[in-house]
């Protein structure tokens, strides 16, 4: 059977995981309270339940045991183990606040994951040792063949060679015969589709200076068919499209073409992750001020509660904001204006208190569960404003690439923007984003933010 030993990988992953969970669960118990005869009596009883539950859901919605060969490496183990972890501490906080669970012990619950880190990366590492040596001594390999032949090609396989624990075994060249490659081939292109069937290989490397777009596409096309990988080989780090994946053998950028994309869990998944717990969060534990500011925001003066507008999100798909009503009604009726700051007419009294401490935004985690807008990420604007920024500064359209944002670090450092040259200015913040965008960068935008809420600095 064809890798026969790998598909017990994940299981005993997984497996190893909810054991440390739970021995460090007991052991964080016998910590604080000098035995674990009570461990299984409520009320702990309970929050060993949902301790478990919640890592089962986090196991199966993030999918946080999937890594290529390239990428099991201590250091990336390390990491998802505690991007994975913040997770879980995030939803026992939610529930814990939620249920008002506080006779729970804090020193238990951070002696708990204290535990569970540590016993956690002691297995990985131990396992990761074991794995290299493993695979060093020639178990547990993935066949791998290389198309098209030349300098750049045999650079994929010295690779290989100086990193036999990575488990990769090469099958040979393949590319049309001459002269000069004879002796290194072991075939043509159209021997390969044989050779992967009755060889059972499982990489097929393109190198793209070497092979025609007509074999590359056959070779695409047969990857579901024979159950293989495409990976093209290339020598320049221009050729990325979305959709595809990199990996970076030292200094060499190799593209994933085949259907098993490398996922970015720091940027989608965690942060998805993040941005509904924490909204939830906030709608629950906040629902006192919500219903605190719809009731000022009604009395204060006549109209709706609410305020919805068309702004343009992720790939230019529009979608309807909300915020409470911070305006006159009928304020726009001249056509679409920007707000001229806190001394602009056109604000309610109420509404100036809304915008420098961000008030009004709180409905905004509404659109965030919907999945319109994350909670951090540039701000969404209307698509007329966006047609004027965009002849200014085209740039701007790589705000589209990301989710729109209820802060960020535009609104931080300039704040509310009265025309499209201030747009413009506060682009310069918010370019900063998309390519820097990560968890940690997201949690200090988030302080910052709050900072500004409570010195009342909003403009």
């Amino acid at each position: 059977m064809r890798h026969r030993y790998s598909v017990f990988f994940l299981p005993l992953h997984i497996l190893a995981d909810f054991f440390c969970l739970n021995a460090a669960f007991v052991l964080a118990y016998n910590v604080k309270f000098g035995s674990v005869s009570a461990v299984a009596e409520p009320p702990y009883a309970t929050l060993w339940l949902v301790f478990n539950l919640v890592w089962l859901v986090i196991a199966i919605t993030l999918k946080p045991y999937n890594f290529p060969r390239q990428l099991f490496k201590i250091d990336h183990l390390l990491k998802k183990q505690a991007m994975v972890i913040g997770v879980h501490v995030a939803a026992i906080a939610v529930y814990w606040v939620f249920t008002q669970a506080y006779y729970y012990s804090r020193d238990h619950l951070f002696y708990t994951y204290i535990l569970f880190f540590f016993l956690g990366a002691a297995y990985r590492i131990g396992g990761l040792l074991f794995l290299r040596e493993y695979r060093a001594r020639g178990y547990n390999n993935r066949r791998y063949v290389v198309v098209g032949y030349g300098k750049l090609s045999k650079t994929i396989t010295r690779f290989y060679d100086i990193h036999p624990e990575m488990g990769f075994r090469f099958c040979g060249f393949f590319d049309h015969s001459s002269s000069e490659n004879r002796l290194a081939l072991k075939g043509g292109y159209e021997d390969l589709a044989t050779y992967i069937r009755d060889n059972q290989i499982d990489c097929v490397y393109c190198c793209l200076p070497y092979i025609d777009n007509t074999y590359l596409r056959q070779i695409v096309d047969n990857a579901d068919d024979l159950d293989y990988q495409v990976k093209l080989l290339v020598d320049f780090r221009g050729f990325l499209s979305r959709g595809t994946s990199v990996e970076y053998h030292d200094f060499l950028p190799v593209l994933n073409l085949s259907s098993q994309i490398l996922e970015d869990f720091r940027v989608n998944a965690l942060k998805r992750a993040f941005d509904i717990l924490f909204s939830l969060g906030v709608i629950v534990l906040g629902s006192p001020i919500f219903v605190a500011v719809a009731l000022a925001t009604r009395l204060s003066s006549k109209g709706p509660i609410f305020y919805a507008q068309e702004r343009v999100g992720r790939e230019g798909i529009p979608f309807t904001i909300y915020k409470f009503r911070s305006m006159y009604v009928n304020s726009e009726k001249a056509g679409p204006s920007l707000s001229q700051g806190l001394q602009d007419n056109r604000i309610t009294p109420w509404g100036r208190f809304m915008r420098r401490t961000r008030l009004d935004e709180l409905p905004q985690f509404f659109n965030v569960l919907k999945g319109d807008m994350s909670v951090v990420g540039p701000r969404p604007e209307r698509q007329y404003f966006i047609d004027q920024i965009v002849e200014i500064a085209p740039e701007y359209r790589d705000l589209l690439k990301v989710k729109p944002g209820i802060t960020s670090i535009g609104q931080v450092k300039f704040g509310y923007a009265a025309n499209v040259d201030e747009m413009v200015k506060r682009l310069r913040f918010d370019l900063l984003y998309p390519e820097r965008r990560s968890f940690g960068l997201d949690i200090w935008i988030i302080v910052q933010t709050v900072r500004v809420m409570m010195q009342g600095r909003g403009q």
